[in-house]
Protein backbone atom coordinates (compact mmCIF):
# COMPACT_ATOMS: atom_id res chain seq x y z
CA UNK A 1 0.00 0.00 0.00
CA UNK A 2 1.74 3.53 -1.21
CA UNK A 3 1.80 5.89 1.92
CA UNK A 4 2.27 9.81 2.18
CA UNK A 5 2.87 11.14 5.62
CA UNK A 6 3.31 14.40 6.04
CA UNK A 7 5.76 16.24 8.76
CA UNK A 8 6.73 19.67 9.94
CA UNK A 9 10.32 19.73 10.57
CA UNK A 10 9.51 21.26 14.56
CA UNK A 11 7.97 17.32 14.92
CA UNK A 12 10.02 15.18 12.41
CA UNK A 13 8.90 12.20 14.46
CA UNK A 14 5.10 12.55 14.39
CA UNK A 15 3.25 13.03 10.91
CA UNK A 16 0.61 16.09 10.69
CA UNK A 17 -1.08 13.77 7.76
CA UNK A 18 -0.79 10.28 6.85
CA UNK A 19 -2.80 9.40 3.48
CA UNK A 20 -3.08 6.01 1.91
CA UNK A 21 -5.69 6.40 -1.12
CA UNK A 22 -4.03 7.45 -4.18
CA UNK A 23 -6.39 9.88 -5.27
CA UNK A 24 -5.56 11.65 -1.69
CA UNK A 25 -2.03 10.83 -1.88
CA UNK A 26 -1.73 12.25 -5.71
CA UNK A 27 -3.97 15.42 -4.77
CA UNK A 28 -1.53 16.32 -1.77
CA UNK A 29 1.72 16.24 -3.40
CA UNK A 30 0.21 18.15 -6.39
CA UNK A 31 -0.14 20.97 -4.47
CA UNK A 32 3.17 21.37 -3.80
CA UNK A 33 3.94 20.91 -7.95
CA UNK A 34 4.70 16.87 -7.35
CA UNK A 35 2.70 14.29 -9.49
CA UNK A 36 2.19 11.16 -8.12
CA UNK A 37 0.23 8.22 -9.60
CA UNK A 38 0.12 4.72 -9.45
CA UNK A 39 -0.35 2.52 -12.58
CA UNK A 40 -0.40 -1.46 -12.50
CA UNK A 41 1.92 -3.41 -14.29
CA UNK A 42 2.46 -6.82 -15.21
CA UNK A 43 6.41 -6.83 -14.67
CA UNK A 44 8.06 -9.74 -13.18
CA UNK A 45 11.65 -9.07 -12.05
CA UNK A 46 13.30 -9.91 -8.81
CA UNK A 47 15.01 -6.82 -7.37
CA UNK A 48 18.58 -7.62 -7.63
CA UNK A 49 18.29 -9.62 -10.65
CA UNK A 50 21.05 -8.75 -13.18
CA UNK A 51 21.24 -5.77 -15.45
CA UNK A 52 21.14 -7.58 -18.60
CA UNK A 53 17.88 -9.13 -16.78
CA UNK A 54 16.40 -6.01 -15.41
CA UNK A 55 16.62 -4.36 -19.03
CA UNK A 56 14.56 -7.14 -21.15
CA UNK A 57 11.69 -7.46 -18.40
CA UNK A 58 11.54 -3.45 -18.08
CA UNK A 59 12.30 -2.05 -21.49
CA UNK A 60 8.67 -1.42 -22.51
CA UNK A 61 8.50 0.34 -19.46
CA UNK A 62 11.13 2.23 -19.75
CA UNK A 63 10.68 3.29 -22.87
CA UNK A 64 7.28 4.95 -21.99
CA UNK A 65 8.43 6.98 -19.06
CA UNK A 66 11.36 8.33 -21.26
CA UNK A 67 9.01 9.19 -23.53
CA UNK A 68 6.18 10.82 -21.67
CA UNK A 69 8.33 12.68 -19.45
CA UNK A 70 11.37 13.78 -21.97
CA UNK A 71 13.69 11.55 -20.40
CA UNK A 72 17.28 12.12 -21.66
CA UNK A 73 19.08 9.77 -19.43
CA UNK A 74 17.96 6.32 -16.61
CA UNK A 75 19.70 4.50 -13.94
CA UNK A 76 18.45 1.22 -12.11
CA UNK A 77 17.96 1.72 -8.45
CA UNK A 78 18.10 -2.44 -7.49
CA UNK A 79 18.65 -3.69 -4.52
CA UNK A 80 18.06 -7.09 -2.59
CA UNK A 81 19.75 -6.84 0.84
CA UNK A 82 22.67 -4.59 2.21
CA UNK A 83 25.72 -3.97 0.09
CA UNK A 84 28.16 -1.71 2.36
CA UNK A 85 29.80 -0.54 -1.25
CA UNK A 86 26.78 1.33 -2.37
CA UNK A 87 26.42 4.43 -1.01
CA UNK A 88 23.60 5.87 1.81
CA UNK A 89 20.73 6.90 0.18
CA UNK A 90 19.42 8.72 2.99
CA UNK A 91 21.99 11.42 2.79
CA UNK A 92 19.65 14.77 1.36
CA UNK A 93 20.12 15.64 -2.08
CA UNK A 94 18.82 17.82 -5.15
CA UNK A 95 19.36 16.93 -8.77
CA UNK A 96 19.27 19.59 -11.67
CA UNK A 97 17.17 17.85 -13.42
CA UNK A 98 13.31 16.26 -13.23
CA UNK A 99 13.65 12.55 -11.82
CA UNK A 100 10.85 10.37 -12.44
CA UNK A 101 10.85 7.60 -9.97
CA UNK A 102 9.21 4.10 -11.17
CA UNK A 103 9.00 1.21 -8.79
CA UNK A 104 9.01 -1.94 -10.78
CA UNK A 105 8.98 -4.01 -8.05
CA UNK A 106 9.38 -3.97 -3.72
CA UNK A 107 9.23 -0.73 -2.21
CA UNK A 108 10.85 2.04 -0.93
CA UNK A 109 10.63 5.53 0.81
CA UNK A 110 11.20 9.55 -1.37
CA UNK A 111 11.10 11.94 1.39
CA UNK A 112 10.91 15.61 -0.38
CA UNK A 113 11.57 18.61 1.73
CA UNK A 114 8.81 21.02 0.08
CA UNK A 115 8.26 24.42 1.44
CA UNK A 116 7.92 24.15 5.29
CA UNK A 117 7.47 20.18 5.15
CA UNK A 118 8.71 17.10 4.69
CA UNK A 119 6.24 14.96 2.73
CA UNK A 120 7.17 11.14 2.99
CA UNK A 121 6.12 8.88 0.10
CA UNK A 122 6.09 5.43 0.36
CA UNK A 123 6.15 3.82 -2.74
CA UNK A 124 5.27 0.20 -4.02
CA UNK A 125 5.24 -1.65 -7.52
CA UNK A 126 3.19 0.39 -9.98
CA UNK A 127 3.75 3.86 -8.31
CA UNK A 128 5.51 6.66 -10.29
CA UNK A 129 6.66 9.82 -8.23
CA UNK A 130 7.64 13.09 -10.65
CA UNK A 131 9.92 15.28 -8.59
CA UNK A 132 11.27 18.57 -10.19
CA UNK A 133 14.84 19.74 -10.83
CA UNK A 134 15.81 21.15 -7.45
CA UNK A 135 13.56 19.73 -4.76
CA UNK A 136 15.62 18.39 -2.08
CA UNK A 137 15.20 15.05 -1.52
CA UNK A 138 16.10 11.63 0.14
CA UNK A 139 15.36 7.79 -0.57
CA UNK A 140 14.90 4.82 2.58
CA UNK A 141 15.20 1.39 1.81
CA UNK A 142 15.00 0.69 4.92
CA UNK A 143 17.52 -2.44 6.99
CA UNK A 144 16.56 -5.02 4.44
CA UNK A 145 16.39 -3.54 0.39
CA UNK A 146 14.11 -5.25 -1.74
CA UNK A 147 13.58 -2.51 -4.25
CA UNK A 148 14.17 -2.33 -8.08
CA UNK A 149 12.94 0.49 -9.62
CA UNK A 150 13.72 3.04 -12.99
CA UNK A 151 14.91 6.42 -12.26
CA UNK A 152 14.65 8.81 -15.67
CA UNK A 153 16.11 12.21 -15.51
CA UNK A 154 15.31 14.79 -17.98
CA UNK A 155 18.78 15.62 -18.66
CA UNK A 156 22.21 13.86 -18.38
CA UNK A 157 24.09 16.88 -16.74
CA UNK A 158 20.84 17.47 -14.17
CA UNK A 159 21.03 13.26 -12.89
CA UNK A 160 24.07 13.35 -10.40
CA UNK A 161 22.96 14.34 -7.03
CA UNK A 162 24.83 17.59 -5.54
CA UNK A 163 24.06 16.20 -1.39
CA UNK A 164 23.18 19.60 0.52
CA UNK A 165 25.20 18.75 3.97
CA UNK A 166 22.16 18.80 5.55
CA UNK A 167 21.74 15.85 8.16
CA UNK A 168 18.50 16.74 9.67
CA UNK A 169 16.65 13.90 6.76
CA UNK A 170 17.78 11.31 9.56
CA UNK A 171 15.77 12.84 12.26
CA UNK A 172 12.60 11.91 9.86
CA UNK A 173 11.11 8.32 10.37
CA UNK A 174 12.12 5.67 7.66
CA UNK A 175 10.59 3.00 5.93
CA UNK A 176 11.44 0.30 8.36
CA UNK A 177 9.60 2.78 11.54
CA UNK A 178 6.24 3.18 9.90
Amino acid sequence: MSILSVFHPSSPELPNKVLTHHDDITATLAEQGLRFMHRPHELRVRPGSGQDEVMAACSGLLDQLMSEHGGAAFTLLNRDGVDPGQIDLRDEHVHDADEVFAVVTGRGQVSLRVNDYVFAVLCEKGDVLVVPAGVRRWFDLGDAPFCLALRVFGSEQGMPPRFTGDDSARQFPGIDEF
